[in-house]
């Protein structure tokens, strides 16, 4: 199955937000089949590809962590298609939903990664120099052996062969 995900973050209250959603899946030529306060799900419209390829998009409302002025969304477009190209039909429209909400929407994608600190504080320095006396002491005490080609290796023989 091919899957893909983003988030946005939308400046509408979570009450106003489902139009313009069932507006950017009829732009997409998606009909919208199931709506809920806080989902929607739309599939693409049948005729234009196989069945197997045909995708569904799924929204998810975040109403509990939602304002009166910001939601956040996630989008999950998915197919049945194996995803053995990296321009499959699944992956075309997840960009058509993109590009159409770039150009005609204000809405901010989220970037749900963390940032790494750029100056790191002295105990991140301290913790980052202790893991790596560690490791180092862990690779210098291993020890290598050679099992038997034959399998008659026993436990006890590699265990002594470590000690």
């Amino acid at each position: 199955m091919s899957r893909y995900v983003c988030h946005f973050l939308v400046n509408l209250s979570p009450e106003n937000v489902r139009f313009p959603l069932r507006k950017l899946f009829e732009a997409c030529q998606m009909d919208t089949i199931y709506e809920t306060n806080d989902y929607l799900m739309a599939r693409e419209i049948p005729g234009r590809v196989a069945f197997t390829k045909l995708v569904t998009a799924e929204v998810s409302i975040d109403i509990t962590s939602a304002t009166s002025e910001a939601v956040r969304l996630s989008f999950l477009v998915k197919n049945e298609e194996l995803p053995l190209n990296l321009n499959n039909h699944c992956r075309q429209v997840f960009d058509l939903l993109q590009v159409a909400i770039a150009h005609n929407y204000d809405w901010e994608p989220i970037n749900t990664f963390r940032a790494i600190p750029t100056q790191p504080t002295p105990q991140l320095e301290q913790d980052l120099a202790a893991t790596e006396v560690a490791i180092s002491t862990d690779i210098a005490a291993t020890k290598m052996i050679t099992i038997d080609p034959n399998l008659t290796t026993t436990v006890p023989a590699l265990i002594t062969a470590l000690n």
